[in-house]
């Protein structure tokens, strides 16, 4: 038997949805056994899974079983023998710095209200209040 690598990858729930899984393929983030491979790889028992979560950390995941139907969420570790090393802890100034900046054209009147609490949540974060 054998599954498609996007279908495992929210089966195991490494990403949220099979959107995601398949974007992150595409963007050559997910590996089996070394290379890069498309959403549409089939995956079989023993392939090493490593998928770039962050650029400072990627998981990497043995497959222990194949399922193609979402399993409860006690289910779910016995489908893969997780490898990967601590996830790094989060670094608020980095995500921060990752936050696209609040921009406005010159002559574009008034912040809206929306605007307005996107400045506010960004000066708060910065100011650490």
């Amino acid at each position: 038997m054998s599954v498609r690598l996007d279908k495992w990858l929210q089966v195991a729930r490494v990403f949220k949805t099979r959107t995601q899984a398949t974007k992150a393929c595409d963007l050559s983030r997910v590996r089996v056994n070394g290379v890069a491979v498309k959403p549409h790889r089939l995956l079989q028992l023993g392939d090493r899974v490593e998928i770039e979560v962050f650029p400072d950390w990627s998981r990497t995941l043995v497959v222990r079983e194949l399922a193609e139907r979402p399993l409860p969420k006690a289910e779910v570790p016995r489908l893969y023998e997780d490898l990967s090393p601590p996830r790094p802890p989060r670094d608020s100034l980095e995500r921060l710095r990752r936050r696209p900046l609040v921009t406005r054209d010159a002559g574009a009147g008034r912040p809206t209200k929306k605007e307005r609490r996107e400045l506010d949540d960004f000066w708060a974060d910065l100011l650490g209040d």
